[in-house]
């Protein structure tokens, strides 16, 4: 287990940029794989962006691909989200998620570790 906090949340108009970051408290971040998610209001957590432990692998959901990019610095125990064009779809709680191990996942029930997670609202 790592805990996680989230920060960047906040109220944007609909085509602003947001950037989350979530901050580790571990000594070997690097072993982490971390992802994050997001709960709409009245929804069920979906995937968001994933990075593997080294930043050699990302994956994106389809409604986010080409706006929002995930990257981590291993050296500071940090992982951001960059939010870019933002839609009004895109508010609710951002969650940043870790998991051990090399595999590349976009699977909710193999993150163990999860951050109080972060609000953002986009108005339109």
């Amino acid at each position: 287990q790592v805990q996680l906090v989230e920060s960047g949340g906040g109220f944007v108009q609909a085509g602003d940029s947001l950037r989350l970051s979530c901050a580790a408290s571990t000594l070997t971040f690097s072993n982490y794989a971390m992802a994050w998610f997001h709960q709409a209001p009245g929804k069920e957590r979906e995937f968001v962006s994933f990075i593997s432990r080294h930043g050699f692998s990302t994956r994106y959901a389809d409604s986010v691909k080409g706006r929002f990019t995930i990257s981590r610095d291993n050296a500071k125990n940090t992982v951001h989200l960059q939010m870019n064009s933002l839609k009004p779809e895109d508010t609710g709680v951002y969650y940043c998620a870790a998991r051990t191990g090399v595999q590349v996942t976009t699977d909710i029930a193999d993150f163990g570790s999860w951050g109080q997670g972060t609000q953002v609202t986009v108005s339109s």
